[in-house]
C-alpha cells in the first residue's frame, strides 16, 4: 500500500499547484492540508512523519483538484488571516487583502489620537474584518456597521461572535448610509473599503476574482467611482465636526476621489496614502471642526 505522510503530501500539493499556476503554491498546499488534518500550519512540519489516512486523502484530493481549477484557497478552508486575527470568510463576502490593512491602521491611529468613547461606522463591511479589527485594537471603540447583502453580513455575525464583540458592534443591512439615521447616527470615524472596480477592470480580472468573488462586492460602475459619488453625497449628515473619513481606493484612482471629496466642501484636509508597493491606497478627509 503507498502510504502518504504529511511531507510527502506538502510537496506534492505544492508541485501540483504550481503547475497549474496558482498562486503562493507553497502556502496554498499548507492551508489545505492543515485544514484537512485539523492541524495549525506549524504543526505540518512538527508532524511531517506523520501518515494521513484514506478518508483525509480523499478530502484533500477533492480540495487540491478545486484549487487547480482557481478556485480560491480561502473559501475552500472557510478561513483567513487579516491584521493578525482569524476570520471566517464565505463566498458570499470579498476575501480580505493585505492592503486593507493600511485602512484598519489609519482608523486606528486617529481613533487612539481621541479622548472617551469613539463611535465607528464601518460600510460595506462584507465579513467584518474592519470592524472586529478596529473593535479588537480600540477598547473605547463603538462599530455601527453596514452592508447590503444579507449573506455577507451573515458571515459578520460569525465574526463579531467568535471575537466576543457583539456588545461593542452593531450590524445593520442596507445600502451605505440607508439603515442610519442622521443626527442620531454620527460618528467620529467612517471607513470604507467599497467596491471600486471599473468596467474595463472586471472584464480584465483573474479568474480566480472573476469566477469566484462575488460580483456585487467588487464592481462599481463604468469608472468604478459609483459607491464614492454616493459616499460624498451623504457623508456629511452622519460625520462629526473634527470627524474622518477614511476611504480605500484602487491604486489609480486617488486624484479622482480626491476631487469628489473636493467639491463637497465638508473636509479641512484631504490626504493620499500610499500602500507598501507605493500605490496609492487610502484617502483620508478630516471634516473641519467648527
Amino acid at each position: 500500500m503507498n502510504e502518504w505522510s504529511i511531507q510527502k503530501l506538502l510537496t506534492w500539493v505544492t508541485e501540483y499547484l504550481t503547475q497549474k499556476g496558482v498562486d503562493s503554491p507553497r502556502l496554498s498546499a499548507e492551508l489545505l492540508l492543515s485544514h484537512v488534518l485539523g492541524l495549525k500550519r506549524i504543526e505540518l512540519y512538527t508532524q511531517y512523519n506523520k501518515i494521513v489516512v484514506q478518508e483525509q486523502l480523499d478530502r484533500l484530493r477533492d480540495l487540491v483538484k478545486r484549487a487547480g481549477l482557481h478556485e480560491p484557497v480561502v473559501y475552500l478552508v472557510g478561513r483567513t488571516e487579516f491584521y493578525s486575527i482569524e476570520f471566517e470568510v464565505t463566498p458570499d463576502c470579498l476575501i480580505p487583502r493585505p492592503e486593507t490593512e493600511l485602512l484598519v491602521q489609519r482608523s486606528i491611529e486617529f481613533l487612539r489620537k481621541r479622548t472617551g468613547p469613539q463611535l465607528v461606522c464601518d460600510l460595506c463591511t462584507g465579513c467584518g474584518i474592519i470592524a472586529v479589527a478596529v473593535a479588537k485594537n480600540v477598547p473605547d471603540a463603538r462599530v455601527l456597521a453596514t452592508d447590503i447583502s444579507e449573506p455577507a453580513l451573515a458571515a459578520a455575525a460569525k465574526n463579531v461572535e467568535k471575537h466576543k464583540l457583539q456588545e461593542r458592534i452593531e450590524l445593520r443591512k442596507g445600502d451605505l448610509f440607508e439603515p442610519l439615521v442622521p443626527q442620531l447616527d454620527q460618528f467620529d470615524l467612517i471607513a470604507c473599503n467599497p467596491p471600486y472596480v471599473s468596467t474595463a477592470e472586471y472584464e480584465a480580472l483573474e479568474k480566480n476574482v472573476k469566477d469566484y468573488e462575488p460580483r456585487i462586492a467588487l464592481y462599481a460602475g463604468e469608472d468604478g467611482l459609483d459607491l464614492y459619488r454616493k459616499i460624498v453625497e451623504k457623508v456629511s449628515h452622519f460625520l462629526k465636526p473634527d470627524g474622518s473619513l477614511l476611504l480605500e481606493i484602487g491604486y489609480t484612482q486617488g486624484p479622482a476621489v480626491q476631487g469628489l471629496l473636493e467639491q463637497a466642501g465638508t473636509f479641512a484636509q484631504i490626504r493620499i496614502d500610499k500602500d507598501l508597493q507605493g500605490h496609492d491606497r487610502v484617502v483620508a478627509a478630516q471634516r473641519a471642526s467648527g
